[in-house]
């Protein structure tokens, strides 16, 4: 191994070793990134690191000692609503960790979930590992490429003192679900369905960051209501519990190294 490939590994080892002291949420919508916006007082930046004359949304505070970002990719300028998809995800996610240099990241926000894998509105979870269901590509090698199977940051410490549930998550770009995605969800093992975390993961594994998901369940995928409905119906109270989570994970983490975690 060369000089560079020691140095990495002393810089993570040093790094897993003292407390983190950034955390970055990277969160979709507004109406799940504001109650923990609110809970901990953090402000939005007029003066973004991120970049100029972009929608993306920057609030940042401190905890005790603990840096708090939360990041979103704001509003469409056309149509004025919530720029959800993977395509605005990896964005915010690369220019945050370029400009911010989290120690962790947390990408938040609400899911469908299958009730038959245990779910229940209003559970939130902790992800193992994260894959696409959309990116369909049958040539071999390209096909692994597609599902894009990545690990979350392992927390054992944590999933254990908050007694949360854990699950496969499975990302694509649209809400519904064709039968193509649902028989790869299903070959792929996933509990959970959303519309950024792959993407997330994609980008955090580029830039070498740790990166944890808590996800919150507004709509049952095997249920009987229409998903876009019981989305909706179920948002606020389902944002509310997502937040209170968070706020654990954030006390937990507070004076912690990675390691841990």
């Amino acid at each position: 191994m060369g000089p560079h490939g020691d140095g990495d590994i002393e810089k993570v080892e040093s790094e897993s070793h003292r407390p983190i002291s950034t955390v970055v949420f990277v969160i979709a919508m507004q109406a799940e990134a504001q109650p923990l916006v609110n809970k901990f007082g953090l402000t939005e930046t007029s003066d973004s690191p991120l970049g100029k004359g972009l929608p993306w949304v920057l609030y940042q505070g401190l905890h005790k000692d603990l840096r708090i970002y939360v990041v979103c990719p704001g509003k469409d300028a056309a149509l004025g609503i919530d720029s959800v998809g993977t395509v605005p995800a990896s964005l915010i996610t690369f220019a945050s960790i370029q400009a911010l240099q989290p120690d962790i990241l947390i990408n938040a926000g609400t899911c469908g979930a299958f009730k038959v894998k245990g779910a229940n509105i209003g559970d939130v979870f902790l992800v193992s590992d994260v894959v696409f269901h959309d990116r369909r590509i049958p040539i071999p090698m390209f096909d692994l490429y597609g599902v894009g199977l990545r690990q979350a940051f392992s927390t054992p410490n944590l999933l254990k003192e908050l007694n949360l549930k854990i699950g496969r998550l499975s990302t694509g770009d649209s809400l519904d679900m064709s039968t193509q995605d649902e028989s790869l969800i299903i070959s792929n093992d996933a509990t959970l369905k959303d519309m950024e975390g792959a993407a997330v993961a994609y980008v955090a594994e580029l830039l070498k960051v740790p990166v944890m998901y808590l996800k919150a369940v507004t709509d049952l995928i095997d249920g009987d209501k229409p998903a876009a409905e019981e989305f909706l119906h179920n948002l606020a109270v389902v944002t509310s519990a997502l937040e209170e989570t968070a706020t654990k994970v954030i006390n937990f983490i507070h004076g912690k190294t990675l390691s841990d975690l």
